[in-house]
């Protein structure tokens, strides 16, 4: 099983990153027998990976990444970069090999010195592997300080040093970088390719799958979430509940108060999963005694550990209420349909009784407006507006309609 069998419905992706990584591995291997270098190569030095979330940028990054990493020797025979199974196929993708650095934001944005680490490191040559790879998950959240570092280092990248860059839309990425990268542009995957990857690769049920792929509309890491997960399922058939409890003010705060008080347990919850392990790990490096009492002079580590922390914390329960709103919005957009008559596939056919209960009880104009107001939230939220008052207000207009 190659590493490109994770990009779902991306096959025309696949096929440029394997001939790369192809182009690639002819590089690295006339330079290591001092040969001539082949001309006309597809490989380039910095590569932009945009598409709407759940398409998989990611994924397609960190495919590319251990394709450029992998040492299975069936390479010799005419093999294809990319087996996923050797060393260094199989680090790459873990995110444990020592020349794939990943950068991802922890709170709103990706800082100057959370990139200055990785921008020095991709002057230094390859430690064991084939490539010094650079990948930048969410490029779109680099501020003025952090991207102008990144520029520098794609506008001069040293001789073995490959950035993959990952964002929403190229337009998110500053046009200085952009002009220097090879930029691939995925396209959300079918509901059928969805279900099918989730039966295939995770031994989902098919009708258990079909309901994740339809309910999450091609996004692929919520659709496993949602098929594996019996705590997500819950989530959100409580967020399709919602609708029809806005009978009143009272009601509109309460629900207000559990969305918000869920997206918050979900921020725990992962805060617990990792930042004990994370501190445990950071003490034992700077050489915690018995007791766990720090060095002198080491609290300012810690303090900084403790911040981002904090950070990842906040931005995670904004995720989580962000997809609370998604699926809010995809239920009122079938509701829409459900008035229009049109033939469009419901996303939420397992919640069909309360879309007829809400298609006859109200007009097309008062469910546009409701979209509206949940588009309003997700704005509000990425201004930074309080989560609670900004899904007030929401649950607020859903009821005025």
């Amino acid at each position: 099983m190659t590493v490109w069998d994770d990009l779902v419905g991306q096959e025309k992706v696949s096929a440029v990153l394997d001939a790369a990584a192809r182009d690639a591995d002819a590089l690295v291997t006339a330079a290591a027998a001092a040969q001539p270098l082949p001309e006309a190569s597809k490989m380039t030095h910095a590569w932009l990976f945009t598409g709407p979330p759940g398409a998989g940028r990611n994924q397609a990054a960190r495919a590319f990444a251990a394709a450029l990493q992998c040492v299975s020797p069936d390479r010799a025979l005419g093999g294809t970069p990319g087996c996923g199974f050797c060393d260094g196929c199989h680090t790459a993708l873990l995110g444990t090999h020592a020349d794939v650095s990943a950068v991802a934001a922890v709170g709103a944005e990706i800082l100057v010195k959370d990139m200055r680490d990785t921008v020095r490191k991709s002057f230094t040559s390859p430690a064991n592997g084939r490539w010094q790879i650079i990948l930048v998950e969410d490029a779109e959240r680099l501020n003025e300080k952090s991207a102008n570092a990144v520029l520098k280092a794609v506008e001069e990248p040293a001789p073995r040093t490959v950035w993959l860059l990952c964002a929403p839309s190229i337009e998110d990425v500053l046009p200085t970088i952009r002009s220097r990268c090879r930029h691939l542009n995925l396209r959300t995957p079918s509901v059928d390719a969805v279900a099918d990857m989730l039966v295939r690769r995770d031994g989902i049920e098919p009708e258990v799958a079909a309901t994740a792929a339809r309910a999450t509309q091609g996004h692929v890491d919520r659709a496993r979430r949602l098929a594996t997960d019996p705590a997500a399922r819950e989530r959100r058939a409580g967020v399709l509940r919602l609708p029809l409890r806005l009978d009143e003010v009272g009601a509109c705060l309460k629900a207000a108060q559990e969305l918000v008080d869920a997206a918050a347990e979900d921020a725990k919850q992962l805060a617990e999963e990792t930042d004990g392990k994370e501190s445990e790990e950071l003490k034992a490096a700077l050489g915690a005694s018995q007791g766990g009492r720090l060095p002198r002079g080491t609290a300012g580590v810690m303090k900084d550990l403790e911040d981002m922390q904090k950070r990842r914390r906040t931005r995670t329960q904004r995720d989580s209420l962000d997809v609370a709103l998604g699926d809010l919005t995809a239920f009122y957009r079938d509701v829409l349909a459900l008035q229009l008559g049109t033939r469009v596939a419901l996303a939420n056919a397992d919640a069909e009784d309360a879309l007829d209960r809400l298609a006859r009880g109200s007009t097309p104009e008062s469910t546009l407006r409701r979209i509206e107001a949940i588009a309003a939230c997700r704005d509000a939220l990425d201004r930074n507006v309080a989560p609670l008052l900004a899904v007030e207000a929401m649950t607020m207009a859903l009821r005025a309609g």
